[in-house]
C-alpha cells in the first residue's frame, strides 16, 4: 500500500476518537501498475454493528456504494477498508478474515490503547480468502500522489 503520513494519521485519530468501540471507513485511491493500493482519500463510514462494537465493527452495501459514488466523483475507487482494534494488537482477528469479501482490497488496522493510537499495519487478502498477508506501507514522495 502506497500513501502519505496525513492519511495515516487520519486513520489513527479515527480509531482514537471512536474509543473504546472499532472505528471504520473505507480507503480510496488508485491501484497502480504494479497491482498495489494507493490510498489518497479516505471516506468515514459508521460501525453499524449493534453489539460488541468495542470488538467489532460492520459496514453496509450501502455504506459501500456510498463511498464508491463519493470515491468516483472525484476519478477515484474503493482500494480498502480501515477500523480499528481497541487494547488489541495491529493484526487481522479471526473474525476479521471470515469477514472480508474482497482480495485485491487493503486492509489497514490501527491498534488503540487506552485511547492512544499505537501501532498500525496493512493486510492483504489471499485470493482463496484463507488468510491475509501482510502489506507493506510505502511512503512516497507526497507530490508523486
Amino acid at each position: 500500500m502506497e500513501t502519505t503520513e496525513p492519511i495515516l494519521d487520519a486513520i489513527r485519530q479515527r480509531g482514537a476518537d471512536a474509543y473504546p468501540e472499532e472505528g471504520c471507513g473505507f480507503l480510496v485511491g488508485t491501484v497502480t501498475d504494479d497491482g498495489d493500493n494507493r490510498v489518497t482519500a479516505l471516506h468515514r463510514a459508521p460501525n453499524r454493528r449493534s453489539e460488541n462494537r468495542e470488538r467489532r465493527y460492520e459496514l453496509t452495501a450501502d455504506d459501500y456504494r456510498t463511498a464508491d459514488a463519493a470515491a468516483q466523483e472525484q476519478g477515484l475507487d474503493v482500494v480498502g477498508v480501515y477500523h480499528s482494534h481497541p487494547d488489541h494488537p495491529a493484526r487481522p482477528s479471526e473474525t476479521d478474515l471470515e469477514e472480508a469479501t474482497f482480495p485485491g482490497f487493503t486492509y489497514v488496522i490501527v491498534s488503540v490503547c487506552d485511547g492512544a493510537p499505537e501501532a498500525l499495519t496493512a493486510w492483504a487478502l489471499a485470493p482463496d480468502r484463507s488468510e491475509f498477508h501482510r502489506e507493506d506501507i510505502v511512503r512516497p514522495d507526497p507530490e508523486a500522489l
